[in-house]
């Protein structure tokens, strides 16, 4: 979950809190959280992450980690896989992406816009025909902010724990995190 400062108020008062015990928590003045609460104040961003770290702690919330968000069933597909094999694949799993795997490593990606941008016969061609870069690999202890933020920029993020791959995270696991 995002933490929004301009909902500091509405947050403070769901914790039962008052603008003085808010404020001992963070280590600020009573009036400064007054003035933030009423917009009159913008926050430096060390100030904004001490309000989000107290306010964390008063929820008693970690932040997710990629661990607890993941897909541990990973579908892959190696290099000599046929394209009518993945689009047989991608429908039969209602996945859009589906990441190329070799010896236990990434080598690539394979979505529904590579396959729709490949203009050739596909009766013959592989997924090492039409793959695109690798997708990111994190740890499983990444936190959801991490996981959000390579989201904006990738269609699934892969886990790994050690030297093995033990998850795939999308944008629907997030969501999906979001709502639970």
């Amino acid at each position: 979950m995002v933490f929004d400062i301009t909902q500091l108020k509405k947050i403070r008062k769901q914790l039962n809190l008052t603008q003085n015990q808010l404020a001992q928590k963070i280590g600020i003045s009573q009036s400064m959280v007054a003035k933030i609460e009423s917009g009159r104040l913008d926050p430096t961003y060390s100030y904004v992450k001490k309000i989000e770290q107290a306010v964390e702690l008063s929820l008693g919330q970690e932040e997710l980690t990629a661990e607890k968000i993941m897909t541990k069933n990973i579908i892959f597909i190696k290099k000599n896989t046929k394209i009518k094999e993945i689009i047989n694949l991608l429908t039969k799993n209602e996945i859009s992406q589906v990441p190329v795997i070799e010896r236990n490593n990434c080598i690539g990606l394979v979505a529904e816009s590579s396959i729709l941008a490949f203009n050739d016969d596909a009766s013959t061609k592989t997924a090492d025909d039409i793959m695109t870069e690798s997708p990111p690999i994190i740890t499983k202890n990444a936190k959801i902010s991490v996981v959000k933020s390579l989201l904006q920029f990738y269609p699934i993020i892969l886990i790994r724990d050690s030297e093995k791959l033990i998850g795939v995270i999308t944008k629907a696991d997030v969501l999906k995190c979001l709502i639970a």
